[in-house]
């Protein structure tokens, strides 16, 4: 950082040297500040794409264990069953529970409405009607 020198005889100044100089300081003190920001909100990306990275790698660990859980769990039923019997019922459990997901999830969505901010543009329109209103007087 550059350091601006004090005028070594204050009382010699004009004011409108005083005041250029002040205005000069405060634009480099903002430029240095946006510097700063610019620098510090980089680190922060990083740290945050790198985090983001370990997330997405934890989850694939995770749906990794879960197929493994279910090749456990057909394994074990194997051992009263044979083993592609075994398998149509673990499938047969997992699509169940897919669509039972899947409707819980479609009836949020209904539940929801359409994805617009319906009561902004409501509120939005009587704003403008009011406007229009209080114009035409």
């Amino acid at each position: 950082m550059r350091t601006i020198e004090p005028s070594t005889r204050p009382a010699d100044d004009s004011v409108g040297m005083l005041i250029s100089r002040a205005s000069q300081q405060i634009s480099e003190l903002v430029r240095q500040e946006m510097q700063l920001a610019r620098a510090e909100m980089t680190q922060k990306g990083k740290r945050f794409g790198t985090g983001g990275g370990l997330f997405g790698g934890a989850g694939l660990l995770g749906v990794l264990a879960a197929q493994a859980l279910v090749v456990a769990g057909i394994a074990a039923l194997a051992l009263v069953l044979p083993v592609w019997a075994s398998a149509l019922i673990v499938t047969a459990v997992l699509a169940s529970s897919a669509v039972v997901v899947a409707m819980a999830g479609k009836k949020q969505i209904a539940k929801a409405g359409t994805p617009a901010p319906e009561q902004t543009m409501h509120s939005l329109q009587a704003d403008v009607a009011e406007i229009r209103e209080k114009a035409h007087r």
